[in-house]
């Protein structure tokens, strides 16, 4: 139950700083990807304000042995750029100038966003439900016979 607990105030959080932060305001994120046009720079705080406490918390799970709530950390990503990795970006990053919202802020302005964010999210849970499959069979194109 602690878990859970700490779960719900951790994404109420997050929710609540992208919120305010401006990223679930597809103009704003769109204003920060048209660097030739009306460019609108004030994302990059917010990413900033992102990657701070992630290195610190990258360098706090060489020193402490488990999470707080029990189970383990993750292992560190591998520093390998690969198909998947290039793949998953490219896409991830058409879909975030396309629709100007990625999959947090998406949940985030579930409440509001009206049937422009309901479609986004229906897509976008699709597409994760379709990316194992995809990714098999990329997998098995790959493999030299």
């Amino acid at each position: 139950m602690g878990r859970l607990i700490v779960a719900l105030i951790a994404g109420s959080l997050f929710g609540s700083g992208l919120f305010l932060s401006g990223m679930t305001d597809t103009t704003k994120v769109q204003g920060w990807l048209d660097v030739f046009g009306n460019w609108d720079p004030t994302l990059a705080f917010v990413m900033g304000g992102a990657i701070i406490p992630m290195a610190i918390a990258w360098q706090l799970t060489r020193v402490t042995r488990k999470p707080v709530t029990g189970g383990s950390f993750p292992a560190p990503p591998d520093a390998k750029l690969g198909r998947n990795l290039v793949l998953g970006s490219v896409l991830f990053g058409i879909g975030w100038g396309l629709a100007g919202l990625c999959p947090g802020p998406a949940i985030a302005s579930l409440s509001y966003a009206g049937p422009g964010g309901l479609v986004f999210v229906a897509a976008m849970l699709t597409g994760m439900w379709l990316a194992p499959m995809l990714r098999a069979r990329l997998d098995r194109v790959a493999q030299p016979e």
